[in-house]
């Protein structure tokens, strides 16, 4: 068992007969009455997501897990595959196991949560950025902006990116795998 003390982004826990991942979390100290955290929560197993609070020092059950390294192979309908780098099995996962699965490029390499009990694949971790081209954006129009703006832009697994006006098709942008958001422009 743990406390809303151990509270951190990615920890599995058991709650309403389901295991949850953390999404979000944050520690609230108000001036008058008790602490408590505020949560987002996502079902591992439907991929719906709640808001909850849990009061100050109250105890939550946690789900040991264990990591493992997978390369991504390929998509299937809704199924997505995963290789084992270590062993070479491979699984099949639901697209509600992956948080941002239209920037999931073939070959990347991702971290799958394995619950300890039943050896079930929990959820994927996506690496914190991703490289991918842009297969088709919109020309920009100098004179058209006032301060930051953005063109929609197609990367190359098939996923829309808001993209500043100076990025041209067959550009390599990297994109924060956890917002879906454009970082930077790589060069090569």
């Amino acid at each position: 068992m743990a406390s809303t003390s151990d509270i951190r982004k990615g920890l599995c826990i058991r709650y309403n007969n389901d295991i949850f991942k953390i999404i979000e979390f944050l520690h609230v100290k108000p001036g008058k009455g008790p602490a408590f955290v505020r949560t987002k929560l996502k079902s591992v197993t439907t991929g719906k997501v709640l808001d909850n609070t849990f009061s100050g020092g109250s105890k939550i059950e946690d789900v040991r897990v264990e990591t493992r390294s997978y390369q991504y192979l390929y998509p299937e309908g809704d199924m997505y595959h995963f290789m084992n780098t270590d062993d070479y099995n491979q699984i099949t996962l639901q697209e509600s196991a992956i948080d941002t699965p239209g920037l999931l490029k073939e070959g990347t390499i991702v971290t799958i949560l394995f619950n300890t009990e039943d050896a079930m694949p929990l959820s994927v971790d996506m690496p914190a950025s991703i490289v991918l081209e842009v297969t088709y954006t919109e020309p920009g129009v100098k004179g058209n902006t006032a301060t930051n703006a953005t063109k929609p832009a197609k990367v190359e697994t098939g996923a829309e990116v808001n993209v500043p006006l100076f990025i041209n098709e067959g550009d390599k942008i990297k994109v924060d795998t956890s917002s879906g958001s454009y970082m930077e422009r790589v060069k090569e």
